[in-house]
């Protein structure tokens, strides 16, 4: 089971549960109220805000690894797994990249404001389409910590609130995250209400948020299938999903063998845990003895067990049986499942079955095969002969990234400040009515 399904279905905790002045609730109406003065913030004072805790997350790095540490050894001794404890683990590099995270938001242009569209009605009323914020983002999510920054940081540029519930695995770490960026908030003058935690409530505060309709304007889940899936299914309020990765890599008879090689590596082993670590490589058969010797060995350097059908095992000897359940599998570990097919027609229908819309690419120097797999997937990102680690929102420019939408409706993709905006209609007249 999940660490975070399991979550969902703990009681809440005793203490939290025992205040009568403090609850899910009472936290989710102090981000609304918080909301209406963060929608009223000029860019400058977001932009200070921020700063102010990247600041504060540096000089507090001490404490934040002790807190962490403690997350690390509980997590190893409830045996969670080692791509979770990757997700889980904060060490000075990362804080350092966290806080260069929360300036890069700092630094984005402010979506605020930003007129999108307008006209002048025939009877002179001008009409104008302005990006808005959505007053509450909140976010439930696992063993993930830098999702406790990013999410806080992309919310108050883009003028909302934030109601984290980051789950026990992380709850020492999260704790510590939430207290400084409050603080660092206070110091600027800015209301600490804007950052909430339910974390403390266990089942209640992730059951509230889920439900909180007219308190949270917008959920986003972010981890396992399996708690994307819980979350999607029993919330009331409007939800941006979040995929998992069954992540592809298509190399055709015309893929240059070190492109090949290099792209599968990097995108399988750079940091095998993230959602955007290629799991299945699809080789067209034309191309199989040209690349499949040379990229399995490669990889198996690096520590890759390969899963083969009986075509890979045939030249991989050190592969290992694929079972069905390995092309559905987001094995988030140094696993790499590997197929031959038949043709460019054959890949395609596998990604149809297996893929999770996540991300896809083909390494290929054919322009028609690329232009057909770039327009035939339909994933959230679709490449050509890059690697699939690009899909993150630092890479893409944004600075960090709410997560990465597999849906089709508001968002899709990398979610960076302006996924975090609405829009409303001004309408300036002198004097019309309608006849």
């Amino acid at each position: 089971m999940s660490t975070v399904i399991a979550d969902l279905a703990v009681p809440a905790d005793a203490a939290a549960a025992a205040d009568g002045h403090d609850s899910p609730e009472a936290r989710m109406r102090a981000a609304k109220d918080a909301s209406r003065e963060t929608a009223r913030l000029t860019s400058a004072d977001k932009a200070v805000a921020l700063e102010t805790i990247a600041a504060a997350l540096i000089a507090a790095s001490a404490d934040i690894i002790a807190a962490n540490a403690l997350d690390l050894a509980r997590g190893a001794e409830e045996g969670i797994g080692d791509a979770l404890l990757d997700r889980l683990r904060l060490d000075e590099k990362r804080i350092a990249a966290l806080a260069a995270a929360v300036r890069e938001v700092a630094a984005l242009p402010d979506p605020v404001g930003r007129v999108v569209g307008g006209h002048r009605m025939p009877n002179g009323v001008a009409l104008e389409q302005v990006r808005v914020p959505f007053g509450v983002v909140g976010a439930i999510y696992e063993a993930r910590p830098n999702v406790t920054v990013d999410i806080a940081a992309l919310a108050l540029r883009s003028g909302n609130a934030a109601v984290l519930r980051g789950g026990s695995a992380a709850r020492e770490s999260n704790t510590v995250l939430v207290r400084i960026m409050r603080d660092a908030l206070a110091s600027a003058g800015v209301t600490a209400e804007a950052i909430q935690t339910v974390d403390d409530f266990g089942r209640a505060g992730a059951t509230a948020m889920m439900r909180g309709r007219g308190l949270i304007d917008v959920l986003v889940p972010r981890g396992s299938a399996g708690l994307i899936e819980t979350v999607v299914t029993e919330s009331t309020v409007p939800v941006i999903e979040t995929g998992a990765g069954v992540v592809h890599i298509v190399l055709d008879e015309s893929a240059p063998l070190e492109w090949a090689r290099d792209i599968v590596v990097n995108a399988k082993v750079q940091r095998p845990s993230v959602c955007n670590a290629v799991e299945t490589v699809l080789v067209l058969r034309a191309a199989a003895d040209r690349l499949v010797p040379e990229v399995a060995q490669a990889l198996i350097a690096q520590g890759v067990t390969i899963h083969g059908d009986d075509e890979i095992r045939a030249l991989v000897p050190a592969a290992v049986p694929t079972t069905d359940e390995d092309w559905a599998l987001e094995h988030l570990s140094l696993d790499l499942s590997m197929r031959v097919v038949d043709d460019l027609d054959a890949a395609l229908a596998h990604i149809r079955r297996y893929s999770t819309g996540h991300t896809e690419s083909i390494i290929s120097t054919d322009a028609p095969a690329i232009e057909r797999f770039l327009a035939e997937v339909d994933s959230a990102v679709v490449m050509a002969n890059a690697s699939t680690r690009f899909t993150d929102g630092g890479e893409f420019g944004f600075g960090a990234e709410v997560g990465i939408s597999t849906q089709k409706l508001h968002a899709r993709g990398p979610m960076g400040l302006a996924e975090l905006t609405s829009t409303k209609w001004l309408a300036r007249g002198s004097g019309q009515t309608r006849g």
